[in-house]
């Protein structure tokens, strides 16, 4: 689906302007395409998907067989739950409204991922985030106080 929506396109072509030297894509796990030595400071990340393309900071090898919080093939289910939700939003109209979602969570805890449904729903501590409570003035304001 994602190769017909041309979200994985856009990952190929985002791997290939911004990974270091001619990067090389690994097949991973349920369709994935690994590919490391991405350089660009955005996003934040250690590893973020386009489509079916997951693209990593640093070697993929660390990714595969690794374990632990966050470790390699937890991170991966994370990322392909993000594969399966560019299909679902038809694509490219994912990275919109990921990024109004994660604004907003921002607004509501200081942090992009504790209240993105996209990163709830992808798993927040396979992909190796801390859920944020709210800000405390928000807090009170749900309690019913102020």
């Amino acid at each position: 689906m994602n190769a017909v929506n041309l979200s994985t396109g856009l990952g190929l072509l985002l791997a290939a302007t911004a990974a270091r030297g001619s990067p090389r894509v690994r097949r991973g796990p349920d369709g994935l395409l690994l590919v490391g030595g991405y350089r660009p400071p955005f996003p934040i990340a250690r590893a973020f998907t386009v489509g079916n393309v997951v693209l990593v900071r640093g070697d993929v090898s660390r990714l595969e067989g690794a374990s632990g919080p966050a470790g390699g093939e937890r991170l991966l289910w994370h990322e392909g739950r993000h594969s399966t939700q560019y299909a679902w939003c038809l694509g490219l109209v994912m990275i919109p409204l990921y990024g109004v979602c994660a604004g907003v969570s921002m607004l509501l805890c200081g942090d992009w991922a504790s209240y993105n449904p996209f990163e709830r729903l992808a798993g927040l501590e396979d992909g190796g985030y801390d859920r944020r409570p709210l800000r405390p003035y928000l807090r009170g304001r749900r309690r019913g106080e102020n």
